[in-house]
């Protein structure tokens, strides 16, 4: 049975995450994950990042790709939570503003998997995707 209350927590973790990694908030955007992180990503490496020093490193292109224009905006969230492990996923806008105009349907695909651990949520395994370019 769904639990509301984690569902609640889950969601409020991951719109404050996605408001940190739109501000380029490097701290905030660690915040709630695993120690052992796995992050499969749109650009390489194919065998995704592992670890928090890998998934820290990989964010400062990023924040640079945003504060050129780029966006990074929650679109739909769906989260479903049990009492120690939940998955959620997402649709969000994530492009220039040139991209926006010439694909405004165009949306990043999010999968999280999260766990408890001392009583908290953390994110364990995250997926980032995009359909191919039409």
């Amino acid at each position: 049975m769904q639990n509301t209350e984690n569902t609640a927590q889950i969601r409020t973790l991951i719109e404050t995450w996605t408001r940190a990694v739109h501000r380029g908030d490097l701290a905030a955007v660690m915040a709630d994950h695993a120690s052992d992180i796995v992050m499969f990503d749109v650009p390489p490496p194919e065998r995704g990042i592992r670890g928090t020093d890998e998934y820290r490193d990989c964010w400062p292109p990023f924040f640079e790709f945003q504060a050129s224009g780029g966006s990074f905006d929650l679109d739909e969230l769906e989260v479903v939570a049990g009492g120690e492990v939940a998955y959620a996923y997402a649709l969000l806008r994530c492009d220039t503003p040139e991209g926006r105009a010439a694909h405004p349907d165009r949306r990043l695909r999010l999968t999280l998997g999260l766990r408890k651990e001392g009583g908290r949520w953390v994110v364990a395994h995250e997926h980032h995707s995009f359909t191919l370019a039409p």
